[in-house]
Parts: C-alpha cells; structure tokens; sequence
C-alpha cells in the first residue's frame, strides 16, 4: 500500500510538472484539485499496468534493479496509453518536446522514488525476526522461499526441530540452507535453535514475531497450547502453505498432504452466480473480438502455413475440460503433419516437428486464436488453467493427486501458471504447474483475470511463447 501510494504521487507529480512545462515550467500544483479526472484516469491506468509487468511482485519490489526496470516499463506504457485517451485526460501537446516530456518526466519520477523506497523500506529495523518449526522438506521450501520470492519483511533467525526427541535438537546443528544463508548479512548458514520443547523459550530469547508452521503432523495439544500463548504475546503463526502461497503465487502441493483442502477455493467463488455471469459476459465479449481479429489475418496466416508445409491449416485435438469432460480444440497447424503417427508426445524445446511458421505462430501464441471459437461455444474460457489431453491426464492423475482439482473452472487461453511458468516439457514442469493452475482457482477473481490477459497479451507481443 506504502509502495502503490509513492508510485501514485511520483506520476501524479510527473503529470503536474509536463503541464508545467507547456506553461513555460510554471508548474500550478493546485491542477489536481482543478482538474482530478486527470489524474484519476492516470491512477486507474497505472494500477492496471504495473501488475502486467509484476511492479508489486515482492521479490521485485524488495531489489533496487528489479524494481526501477518493472516501474519504467509500466511508467512508459502508462504514460503512452494516457496521451492517447481522449477528452478525460489533457490535449495532446503542440511540440515534440512537450510529447517527450511526459513520459520521460514519468520514468524519471518513478526511477527516482523506487530508488528511494527500496533503500528506506524495508530497513532491517522492519524486518520481523521468524522462527520455522519444522527441519523437513516442508521447512527448507519456505526457507528457499522466504530467500528467492520474499520481500525481506521477515528474518529467519532458526529452525525449530518439531521433532522434541530429535538427535539434533538444541545442539546448533547446521542444516542444508544455503539459499536462505545466502541472503543473510553473515552469510552463515541457519543454525537448528533447539526443539518444540524450547519454542516458548525460543521465542522469548530472541523477541520473535513470526512463527512458521512447517511440521509433517497435526499440532497435537501440547503444541497448540505453546502456539496460543505465543499468540497471546502477539506473535504471528502462519502455516508454511499459506506463506508460501503469499510468496511464491504457487500451492504447495506436495507438502499438503492430508490436508487437500487447503487447495480448493477459499470461498466457492466457483458456484457465485454473479460471477460466473460476469465471467461469461467477457468471455463472450473477449472471443467476439478475437474472432474478428482471427477473420483478418487469417488469409495470410492460412496462406503462410501452406506454403511453409504441406497439410491442413487448422489442427484440431482432444482436451478435457470443466467436470473432466472431453471438447475438441481448435489451433492453426504448427507442427508437420503425422507429428505423432507413433502416439502422444509432448512439444520439446526447439521441436524438430514445429514448422518455420509454425515457431512464429506459437512464439505469438496466434496459433490458439481458432481456440476463441471454444471459448464462444463455452468449452472454454478466456482464463482458466490450460487444458490438456486425456492421455496425459490420466497420467499426471495418478501421479499427483490433486492433478483432477483443475477441472472445476473452465480451462482457458491464458492462464495462471502460463504466464508465470511457460509450457511445461517434463513431470517436474506439470507439477509447478498444478501449483499455479491450483492458486489461480483458489484466488480467482475478475482483477486477477484482467492481470492474467494482460500478462499474455504482453507475452505474445514481445515472442515469449513456445518457439
């Protein structure tokens, strides 16, 4: 909030000084008061584009060079996009100079005061001193976690062996942290402070304010007791899933266990009639639009595909979708034809069965445009997990349990863990996956919609799909 509220008074000051700058540089810092349906347009822009290029992201927003280049990207593509709008936000500038001026003032701005936020906020002072009870996969994942993804609002100062009869437990043993002991000031690695048995002394000897709940059991009663009255002095108890959800964008599938529930929706957001009307709507809407940009390029892009190899321009396969039902899906043609005379593989990196035109189609991902038609018949949805066939279904089924939780939503075009992982090639891949596909439907939402398609558009115009 902090950060979204700097970021709104460096554009607004931006703005205020390029109207300054038509007037001779005789800046009126009273023009917010005259004219706030400027700045309200510019406000409502910027909070649209700085998710696009993860400007909030906390392992963005914590490191200087990370933050200032994601700033200026949404800075400039806010500043273009503000100049264009008409009526609601001032003329266009008479001069080239004048027409520079906003989004270099922009650019400037933001650089400036992501620069000064980054070296004031967090400080060390801020920092919260955190305890992870638990020395198992669960505890070393939300430590690699709190390392790479955290906004540095937490310090780890040990773990606590859950375990009270553990061989290690009290003796300092060192474990493998090396990710998160790279990040300390020291460079040393996090120490294992004693057992459950010492968590209340733990807590107090070191002033904690966070504990991580990493164990592999049910708090038992003991446990649970020592966790209230740590409550009780104000300290914070955070189950390790739900941090590393917060962090990571990702349910951490493997680490819950018994406790599957945790990865269905926190509210039946799947069931709300509103939404899903609303959903409906734009998907509706979203796949009139795409149609209509399918019918204007498709002579060429038809055109192109036939000439590059021969064979039919659209490919249609089996997904599955909503319910585990089965839908054929429609794409342009981007591999040779007989790809898979000898059963299903999946598309490797630099595939020697993709076509030249067809590399670029999915580089642009203009080769899922026919899937518009999908999502207008309903089979889809512009957002939602994307599909996969029934062959691999069944596979990744067995394997990972919670792989069927998918199909409650709707797949869709773009999604969650597209945008944030890519196109997964191996067993490992599927499984980050999974854990985005399952935050995207815990969390799901229309701004987290709107985030998601911005996020692909901008995949597609810069060439970040499958080559």
């Amino acid at each position: 909030m902090l950060l979204t509220v700097l970021d709104l008074i460096a554009l607004f000051a931006a703005l205020t000084l390029a109207q300054g700058a038509r007037l001779h540089f005789r800046s009126d810092w009273t023009l917010v008061l005259r004219q706030p349906t400027w700045f309200v347009v510019l406000a409502l822009i910027w909070l649209v584009m700085a998710p696009t290029f993860d400007a909030y992201e906390p392992r963005v927003a914590a490191r200087l060079g990370a933050s200032v280049a994601a700033a200026i990207k949404a800075g400039l593509l806010t500043a273009l996009l503000y100049l264009v709008v008409p009526y609601v936000t001032p003329p266009l500038p008479a001069s080239r100079v004048e027409l520079v001026a906003f989004p270099l003032l922009v650019v400037g701005a933001l650089a400036f005061e992501r620069t000064v936020h980054t070296f004031l906020f967090p400080r060390p002072a801020f920092r919260q001193p955190a305890l992870i009870l638990g020395t198992g996969r669960a505890g070393h994942l939300i430590a690699q976690a709190l390392a790479e993804d955290g906004d540095e609002s937490y310090r780890v100062v040990g773990f606590v062996d859950s375990d009270s009869h553990s061989p290690d437990a009290g003796r300092g043993a060192e474990r493998d942290t090396s990710a998160l002991g790279a990040r300390r000031e020291d460079n040393g690695s996090v120490p294992v402070l004693g057992a459950r048995d010492d968590l209340k002394q733990l807590v107090e000897r070191h002033e904690i304010s966070a504990l991580v709940l990493a164990t592999t059991y049910r708090v038992d009663s003991v446990l649970l007791q020592t966790l209230l009255e740590s409550v009780e002095r104000g300290v914070e108890v955070i189950p390790m899933a739900v941090l590393y959800e917060r962090l990571t964008g990702r349910v951490p599938v493997e680490h819950v266990r018994e406790d599957w529930y945790v990865a269905l929706p926190v509210e039946q957001l799947t069931h709300s009639t509103v939404r899903l009307v609303a959903k409906r709507v734009m998907d509706i809407v979203l796949a009139s639009l795409g149609l209509l940009c399918l019918g204007s390029i498709l002579p060429l892009v038809a055109l192109a595909i036939r000439l590059d190899s021969p064979g039919p321009i659209f490919y249609v396969q089996e997904r599955v979708g909503v319910g585990g039902r089965v839908f054929r899906a429609y794409k342009f043609r981007s591999m040779v034809v007989d790809a898979e005379r000898h059963g299903a593989v999946w598309a490797q990196e630099a595939d020697p069965r993709v076509t030249r035109v067809g590399r670029f189609l999915r580089a642009t991902h203009i080769d899922e445009f026919p899937q518009f038609l999908n999502v207008l018949k309903g089979d889809m949805s512009a957002v939602g997990p994307r599909p996969e066939r029934p062959e691999f279904v069944e596979k990744f089924a067995a394997e990972l349990p919670l792989y069927r939780l998918r199909h409650v939503v709707k797949p869709g075009m773009g999604g969650w863990g597209l945008i944030r992982q890519g196109y997964a090639a191996t067993t490992e891949d599927v499984l980050v996956r999974l854990q985005y596909d399952l935050y995207y439907i815990k969390h799901q939402s229309l701004w987290l919609d709107m985030v998601i398609l911005l996020k692909t558009i901008a995949h597609a115009l810069t060439m970040r799909g499958r080559w």
